[in-house]
């Protein structure tokens, strides 16, 4: 009860931590908004969209359950300084898997709502083409 208390404190004063690991890190504020722009693809926001959403963040990211409305809000005021080239721009230069990873996650949230527009099809290709991506290099290999 103490720590929560210490922990909320610290918060008002630092920040929330998972907002603070967005904004130090332009490489995953980049993919975070990559993956808005395929949850807003086809015109709509699906709750199991959203759901995927989250989970990426929580699992692939470690960006704690309860900083994630406040990582959205600090992607709605602050994305839009960045564009969806610019946002891929970041990652030409990382290394092959960190861009495969960035694809398979756009895939996930694009077929989280079990229908796949073209308009996500379009924005699909296109960062794959952009990241020198194979769609083939979307699916897994077995381990």
């Amino acid at each position: 009860m103490a720590m929560a208390l210490l922990d909320q404190i610290r918060s008002i004063f630092d920040g929330d931590p998972g907002v603070r690991k967005v904004a130090d890190d332009p490489v995953l504020s980049a993919e975070l908004l990559m993956l808005f722009r395929m949850i807003l693809a086809d015109g709509s926001v699906s709750e199991s969209e959203m759901v995927v959403f989250r989970h990426i963040c929580k699992e692939a990211f470690g960006i704690p359950e309860t900083s994630i409305d406040s990582v959205i809000e600090y992607l709605n005021d602050y994305g839009y300084e960045t564009n969806g080239s610019q946002a891929i721009a970041l990652f030409r230069d990382l290394d092959v898997e960190r861009r495969k990873l960035l694809a398979r996650h756009m895939a996930e949230i694009a077929k989280a709502d079990s229908k796949l527009a073209e308009s996500e099809v379009k924005l699909l290709r296109r960062t794959l083409d952009l990241l020198d991506i194979s769609p083939v290099d979307l699916v897994k290999p077995e381990e």
